[in-house]
């Protein structure tokens, strides 16, 4: 049999805040990473990856190619994956270690390792229970990032407030009018604190609205990323004293409380079910890591930080170590 390459594959179908789960947890791993961006064939990415027959690896032409030799672990996340990763599985004779992060939707005992979130409420012997999402925040990147804007940062005086803005999705909306009372909102905070805005829009906040926040927000100290260029996320949540967050986007708060920094949860409307989310906000609350936020922004708050990303990492090592040595990990 054909050794394994001793890496780990990232698989998911490219959206960001899938990427950013596995590939956050496979650095913290430590294994050499390879990237494969996933396109579901028909008709498998019609049906649940729990009705596929063995066999099938349910991949279109536009996908990246999945080939042996097959990697000693893969990190999926996102229910595209879960098909291919469980296929390679069986193809390495069950060698390969798959982890996936959030639910499968799939029979739990399929995976080596299920990291799923709180929220989520998934439980079993394989499962680890996460606050929020895993992530690529460190402490070490946040460094770096900053390092390398000290001089357009020099002309941003302390305090720095970063604001981190979602958009629209099945739970939220964030249309022209919120995005104007989000905006009006930021002026009042900037003037009561004298603080400098970094304001970094996402890619669901949309063109539109981030001209109305440009435009709001233009005789306001500070910046709002167009979205073109190079990405400021990881340097302004480096330089940040405190981070106003929406809470319609999981990755994006639990990032946030990665960092140490006070955190305050900013409230859109709702227009969907909104359960998963307030369960998540609560338990951040809960930990002591965010507050939702009234319209006071303490700088000195010392709050609790959650790192769910070295905790899993550290559970899936000891999971290639028991690999390696033939047994089965503790819990």
């Amino acid at each position: 049999m054909q050794p394994l390459d001793d890496r780990c594959w990232v698989l998911t179908d490219g959206k960001a805040g899938m990427v950013a789960q596995a590939l956050g947890l496979a650095e913290a791993v430590g294994l050499p990473v390879e990237t494969k961006r996933l396109r579901g064939g028909f008709p498998w990415r019609m049906l649940p990856a729990a009705l596929w027959p063995p066999g099938v690896m349910g991949l279109s032409p536009r996908s990246d190619p999945l080939r042996p030799p097959w990697p000693r672990l893969i990190i999926s996340c996102g229910r595209h994956a879960v098909g291919p990763a469980l296929e390679v599985k069986r193809r390495s004779g069950g060698r390969t270690s798959v982890v996936h992060i959030q639910h499968p939707r799939a029979r739990l005992s399929a995976f080596d390792l299920i990291v799923a979130p709180r929220h989520d409420r998934l439980e079993g012997p394989n499962v680890l229970v996460t606050t929020g999402s895993v992530h690529r925040v460190t402490r070490e990147r946040l460094d770096l990032a900053r390092s390398g804007m000290e001089k357009s940062l020099a002309a941003m005086p302390e305090p720095r407030i970063v604001v981190l803005i979602g958009g629209n999705n099945g739970a939220y909306r964030l249309d022209a009018v919120e995005t104007a009372r989000l905006a009006a909102l930021l002026k009042q905070v900037a003037a009561k604190t004298r603080a400098t805005l970094l304001v970094t829009p996402s890619r669901r906040t949309g063109e539109e609205n981030t001209r109305i926040l440009r435009r709001a927000l233009a005789d306001t100290p500070g910046a709002v990323w167009d979205l073109k260029g190079a990405n400021p996320y990881f340097g302004w949540l480096g330089a940040a004293d405190a981070i106003l967050a929406t809470g319609d986007s999981v990755n994006m708060v639990s990032e946030a409380v990665a960092t140490g920094k006070p955190v305050y949860l900013l409230d859109l409307p709702a227009v969907g079910r909104t359960e998963k989310f307030r369960r998540f906000h609560e338990a951040m609350i809960e930990a002591g890591a965010a507050r939702r936020f009234t319209g006071k922004i303490e700088l000195d708050w010392k709050p609790t930080r959650i790192d769910d990303t070295a905790r899993a990492a550290e559970r899936v090592q000891a999971l290639l170590t028991a690999q390696q040595e033939g047994a089965a990990p503790a819990d």
